[in-house]
């Protein structure tokens, strides 16, 4: 193969030297077939009007004015990058003068009175059942499988839907020993190497014309992080990938051949499915006023382990096309516990109203609301908000659902200044809250050094009183993101994190909280990318809930493993409900507006929110959208991320 490097010299200094000869060069220029999707516009470069620079192209130096007297098939003659008629002359100011092959095989092309010996080789990509991938019109994928041994044939087909085989086409000359492959991010820069992956004389496909040979590698897997990457069964043919980046074949020592992009699944029950992307917002609560923040010992080290987890969602969830976005580029935020500015009418369970008064001071203002007989929870709260007001204060409601041992829905009270800030609510300076015999009232007070109090499977559909006070404090409208919250601790131990979903019909949604006890768990448990998923997936169950443990699943409910069998792996059908309930209309820019819509406390005043399917259906099929299928949420959580050409994402 280093034999054939050299010719590309002597083709370049034949071209520019005299026309005295018109022998054939004695070594062929060998080309790869341009086969791939450099500037990612979804078409083969070997198919474009028009071709960008690229290293798959022969550059030559000559010969201006002159026409080719025949252009063979599977050979285009670029010009400035726009391929070249037969019998059009070369312009005399042209910047660039390309060789491009589009097929493996061996041919000539006559030029200012030379025959110019070109040999092509193909590269292929194929599936685990033998099928070819275009590498321009599809991509590769993440693993969603745990690690395998292969069967008795290496070059077989197998049952795995993400590994890949490179299939090199041409003449016997032509076909390399080994192939180097390596990963990209999408910044361009190599993530991960693969040297000298051995080629396995294979049979060629019908397609391939006689006198052509064909070698294979072993199916590669391109894995989400080290723990795959360097399992003693995979590690020969693993390589850690990232969705957005590509997959790049070299010859050894460096030379660019061929690119496939990172995607998601190409199968699955809405079609090939491409990147997309999330948004989240990260709250990081410090356990008092002034304190240290709930992880790190100092701010620096909390946004690295912050960074750190994200990392790791990113990793899991490419198996499904879904990014969060760089880690460098999160929207975090360090904030102290909110205070008391939450009064929950009915506290819990909802208990309609015996007739009575509800108390209590904002700011150092006495407020009384009288409360009639038979009240609901929400009818009263309307009357307290009604007081609090009258006494010069901004006021919100937010309804709550009906928890599994409730009477009725309760309402929480927000109040803050006309400023904007959180106003501070107290008891009165004597009596109760509430004189109602069983109307009751409680104030939401956020304190972090004894654990934030979680919600059970009781009341999980709305969440507890100083659960609600500190998601609520926070709460920007925003339906479009997913807040992510990071506290000290839960109280009680045992919890590591949750997650309140748009299908409860709760007044908090696309929410989640996780303690120091989850980062901790690292990669155990994946708790930040497993709540993602409750979010993503919008499903509060988990698949053993009622069918078969598989701890092998990032949704398992209790599996905590650190290795390559760990809860880590993500169904092909879960990455299609994952787009199903939270993606949007293919097209949408993910830069693109946010429709307002109303969530949760910082919505309408009755706290509603807007109703399921408020975003449009799909118009067709594609990366991030299905047909006919509506967000589960007011708008979507999943944008489109259209895939751009490496090194010049923005």
């Amino acid at each position: 193969m280093n034999r054939r490097l050299t010719a590309l010299s002597v083709l370049l200094g034949a071209l520019a030297g005299p026309a005295s000869s018109a022998a054939a060069e004695p070594v062929p220029a060998l080309l790869v077939a341009d086969l791939d999707d450099d500037d990612a516009d979804g078409v083969p470069d070997g198919e474009q009007p028009r071709v960008p620079p690229s290293p798959d192209l022969l550059a030559l130096r000559g010969p201006r004015g002159a026409a080719p007297a025949a252009i063979p098939a599977g050979v285009r003659l670029l010009v400035d990058g726009s391929p070249v008629q037969p019998g059009s002359a070369i312009p005399a100011n042209a910047r660039r003068v390309e060789l491009q092959a589009t097929r493996a095989g061996r041919s000539e092309i006559a030029l200012a009175g030379r025959t110019v010996a070109i040999s092509a080789f193909e590269i292929r990509a194929i599936d685990g059942a033998g099928r070819r991938i275009d590498m321009a019109r599809s991509h590769a994928s993440l693993q969603r499988t745990p690690p395998d041994r292969l069967g008795d044939d290496p070059f077989g087909n197998l049952d795995d839907p993400d590994a890949i085989r490179l299939l090199v086409i041409g003449a016997p000359d032509d076909v390399p020993v080994t192939l180097d492959v390596h990963s990209a991010a999408p910044s361009g820069k190599v993530i991960d190497r693969l040297s000298s992956v051995p080629l396995g004389h294979v049979p060629c496909p019908e397609d391939v014309p006689p006198g052509l040979v064909c070698g294979s590698t072993r199916p590669l897997r391109a894995v989400a992080d080290d723990i795959d990457r360097n399992h003693p069964m995979i590690a020969d043919r693993s390589v850690k990938g990232e969705v957005g980046g590509a997959l790049v074949v070299a010859l050894p020592g460096g030379t660019k051949l061929q690119t496939i992009r990172v995607a998601g699944p190409r199968t699955s029950p809405l079609g090939p499915l491409g990147r997309t992307r999330a948004r989240l917002r990260i709250l990081m609560v410090r356990p008092r006023a002034g304190g240290p923040p709930p992880m790190g010992g100092d701010d620096a080290g909390a946004l690295a382990i912050a960074r750190a987890e994200v990392e790791r969602a990113n990793a899991l969830w490419g198996a499904c096309g879904v990014s969060f976005g760089p880690p460098e580029e999160l929207d975090i935020s360090f904030v102290d516990p909110p205070r008391p500015h939450l009064l929950a009418i009915g506290c819990d369970h909802g208990l309609p109203a015996s007739g009575g008064a509800i108390r209590v001071r904002v700011d150092g203002h006495e407020v009384t609301a009288a409360i009639a007989p038979r009240m609901r929870p929400d009818a009263a709260a309307r009357a307290v908000a009604a007081a609090i007001a009258a006494a010069g204060f901004s006021v919100r409601l937010s309804d709550n659902p009906v928890i599994g041992a409730g009477a009725h829905g309760t309402t929480d009270v927000l109040v803050r200044r006309p400023g904007g800030a959180l106003a501070t609510i107290e008891p009165p300076a004597s009596g109760a809250l509430s004189t109602d015999a069983t109307l009751t009232a409680c104030i939401g007070a956020v304190e972090l050094d004894d654990g934030l109090q979680h919600f059970s499977d009781t009341d999980a559909i709305a969440g507890t009183v100083e659960e609600r006070a500190l998601l609520k404090a926070f709460d920007d409208g925003d339906p479009a993101t997913v807040d992510v919250v990071m506290v000290p601790s839960f109280a009680g131990g045992g919890r590591i994190g949750e997650s309140f979903i748009f299908a409860d019909g709760g007044a908090i949604r696309n929410t989640i909280i996780e303690d120091r006890a989850g980062l901790r768990a690292d990669r155990a448990s994946f708790a930040l990318s497993h709540e993602l998923g409750h979010v993503l997936l919008d499903e509060p169950g988990h698949p053993d809930d009622f069918g078969i443990d598989t701890p092998t699943r990032l949704m398992d409910a209790d599996a905590a493993n650190a290795s390559a069998y760990g809860p880590r792996r993500l169904t092909v059908d879960e990455c299609a409900r994952a787009i199903r309930q939270s993606g949007g209309p293919p097209g949408r820019n993910e830069g693109g507006s946010r429709a307002p819509a109303p969530r949760g406390a910082a919505g309408a005043p009755d706290g509603a929110g807007a109703p399921p399917g408020g975003a449009a259906a799909a118009a067709r099929q594609g990366p991030g959208g299905a047909t006919g299928f509506q967000p589960s949420g007011p708008v979507p959580l999943l944008a489109p991320w259209p895939l751009a050409p490496l090194g010049r994402e923005r």
